[in-house]
């Protein structure tokens, strides 16, 4: 896709949601992009790894991610792991479908779908 529109990206699979939130406050790599996942989500969703890499793959094509260069990595950190972080395009896809869900999620508070003691 050539398009730098992120709405024209929209809307986004959980799996892919779910891997850019985890790459949103920091650079990770896959084992870690996994843990986060499992955390943000109170294990409700679990990640296979060739699930993971089959899905890093795709947005890497996609232009929403890049690998770190092993130079830009911290010290000490193992090498022969390679580490991913947003590129401005994944950014702005995520900030874009962060704003749809929340437009979502305020429809269902308005129809009082979340009100406790209904239905």
């Amino acid at each position: 896709m050539s398009t730098q529109d992120p709405q024209d990206r929209l809307p986004l699979t959980h799996l892919t949601y779910h891997v850019l939130l985890a790459l949103a406050d920091a650079d990770r790599h896959g084992y870690a992009i996994i843990k986060e996942v499992e955390a943000r989500t109170d294990g409700r969703m679990e990640l296979e790894t060739g699930t993971l890499y089959a899905a890093l793959k795709r947005l890497k094509d996609d232009g929403f991610i890049e690998s770190v260069p092993a130079s830009a990595r911290p010290p000490g950190e193992d090498r022969r792991r390679r580490t991913y972080r947003l590129t401005p395009l994944g950014r702005r896809v995520l900030r874009a479908e962060s704003e749809r869900l929340a437009k979502v999620l305020a429809v269902a508070q308005e129809k009082h779908v979340l009100a406790a003691g209904r239905g």
